[in-house]
């Protein structure tokens, strides 16, 4: 169990060789990364398409990029490149201009990664917006990032009426479809791409995605073209060209953007799509029908996963598919031993693995599947290893990237095993908040003198509390405003609600802190039998509103790990 540090930390020969294995260096308190740094073309491309659409046209034409599992559809590499200039080029015609903000309000499609990339090769910023969101809560988010046009779908466009009707003047609105009705997979634009890398920079704002951050208001994250870069290059140090990905993350939401609109058609992979509300049948059956080797998903979609096949709904039983999968990496809110216990006794031969990352780092930033390191093959990464994993953890540090465990009172950089607030630097990290100067300044710190850890650059705060174990391996305890504080004792409710669900008649467990005038406990039960009941315990009981059961059958807490679950 990873112990709060109680300085001074005095070091032993013992620590000086589980520093080594950890990766930290105590003369400057921080963690470094076990791969190899970023490769040169990652460091010297001006934007994200002059690093992008060169490669696109060495895959081999057979692979396709993309297939929808929907409908068949497929789109190959060279297709993704003509189509994405060829709408960039369209936008221009339309007047979007460098600097400009595009929203983007669709769903996840073919399409999306086409309009996505053609944005950014016309010089502008993309910003995506959830198509679940109110038409108040999308005119809230357009007030605060001004875009120049909104690209969407006939089925969605209603949902702009108060933006449309709150804003002055109202940004154009253009459908996707009208957009790309004049493009084709064999369209030609050198004129557009030489213009796009003339007048992009790599410092120059490429994304604008919307995160909770550490304070719960909704704010606009700045990724800039160098971000998105290394982002995608980040993923080809530890994902394997050769697998075939399942897509069932939204692409409107940076776990599945930086995967699927940067990751995987940079590393020249398949990303296979199921659009639509998540569906455990119709995924099993796409996996079967593509060879879906790896999987992307998030815990509820884990957690639905192994209750069907267990429950053997429908066809879903793991043992009546011809399954392909390896591997499921999961994101966005920890997994609890008991759910990945029961995954892993539903998918014998499939590694459940987690990573992390966030919309300010722009991806993922530690990952499992980081042994054994196999670097003797260039571009094809990392193997993973089919063991299952001593401990749960979110992995290593990708390439190229750094930590801090910071002690949440004095400041002071912390030793392996010992639990403090993980920081993070890299090349994904953000530029800083939309026109929120506090925030930005709040989120990302630079350090003085020895505890700025060497190297130069600022550090961002995660706000959430960490450890790194004697391996190199990050483990997630909990958020810092979660922490209970009980006469010098501080508690992770986290902890709890593990120790909570390994009880035989609980199936789920939330713990929070409640606070009148002093802080009490309150535990949230669901039990194993009596699904329509939950079960309250706890000093003081506070109304249900705080927490809540996602249709997928995952209790969570709320606004508990609010940000690590957004991204």
């Amino acid at each position: 169990m990873a112990t709060p540090c109680n300085p001074p930390c005095t070091e032993t020969e013992t620590e000086t060789a589980s520093y080594l294995t950890a990766g930290y260096r105590a003369a400057t308190g921080t963690y470094s990364s076990h791969h190899p740094p970023l490769a040169t073309n990652a460091a010297t491309a001006t934007s994200f398409p002059d690093y992008l659409f060169p490669r696109l046209l060495a895959f081999p034409p057979d692979r396709p990029a993309f297939v929808d599992a929907s409908t068949g559809a497929a789109l190959s590499f060279a297709g993704l490149r003509a189509r994405s200039l060829g709408a960039a080029a369209a936008l221009r015609g339309l007047g979007l201009r460098h600097g400009h903000v595009a929203l983007l309000l669709a769903p996840t499609s073919l399409t999306f990664p086409v309009v996505s990339l053609g944005v950014l090769a016309a010089g502008a910023v993309l910003s995506t917006a959830n198509p679940l969101l109110t038409p108040e809560e999308i005119a809230a988010q357009a007030r605060d990032s001004q875009p120049f046009l909104v690209l969407t779908t006939a089925e969605l466009a209603p949902k702009l009426s108060s933006l449309l009707a709150a804003a002055s003047p109202p940004p154009a609105v253009v459908l996707i479809d009208d957009l790309l009705a004049g493009v084709n997979d064999d369209g030609h634009a050198e004129e557009e791409e030489s213009f796009a890398a003339a007048v992009v920079g790599r410092d120059d704002p490429a994304l604008l995605f919307y995160s909770s951050g550490t304070t719960g208001r909704s704010k606009g994250v700045v990724s800039s073209h160098g971000n998105a870069i290394a982002a995608a290059a980040l993923l080809q140090g530890v994902w394997r060209r050769d697998d075939v990905y399942g897509c069932v993350l939204p692409m409107f939401h940076m776990f599945g953007f930086s995967a699927f609109v940067l990751g995987t058609p940079a590393m020249g992979a398949t990303a296979v799509l199921v659009p639509g509300r998540f569906s455990v049948e119709r995924l099993m059956a796409a996996m079967e029908e593509h060879g879906v080797t790896r999987l992307l998903a998030v815990p509820p979609m884990v957690v639905q996963m192994a209750k069907e096949v267990a429950a053997g709904e429908g066809s879903s039983a793991s043992s009546a598919r011809r399954l392909h999968l390896r591997d499921v990496v999961s994101s966005g809110a920890p997994l609890q031993r008991e759910h990945m216990a029961r995954f892993r006794s539903c998918f014998p031969r499939v590694t459940l693995v987690q990573c992390y990352g966030l919309t300010e780092t722009t991806g993922i930033v530690t990952m499992c599947d980081l042994l054994p390191l196999l670097h003797d093959n260039d571009d094809d990464g990392v193997e993973s290893s089919n063991n299952e994993p001593s401990s749960i953890s979110i992995g290593r540090l990708v390439p190229s990237t750094e930590a801090r465990i910071v002690d949440v009172d004095s400041g002071e950089s912390l030793p392996p095993n010992h639990v403090g607030e993980l920081w993070i630097r890299g090349p994904s990290v953000m530029q800083g908040y939309l026109r929120s100067e506090e925030a930005t300044a709040a989120a990302l710190v630079t350090p003085t003198g020895a505890s700025d850890g060497g190297g130069g650059g600022r550090w961002l705060r995660t706000g959430d509390l960490c450890y790194v174990d004697s391996g190199g391996h990050i483990h997630v305890v909990d958020r810092i405003k979660e922490l209970i504080k009980y006469k010098a004792y501080q508690v992770a409710p986290a902890e709890l609600e593990d120790v909570l669900a390994a009880h035989p008649d609980i199936s789920d467990a939330a713990v929070a802190p409640y606070a009148r005038t002093l802080p009490f406990l309150i535990s949230y039960l669901a039990p194993t039998h009596a699904s329509d009941l939950i079960y309250l315990f706890g000093i003081y009981i506070k109304s249900g509103s705080a927490f809540c059961m996602v249709t997928t059958g995952i209790l969570t807490r709320r606004p508990a790990r609010s940000r690590w679950r957004a991204w």
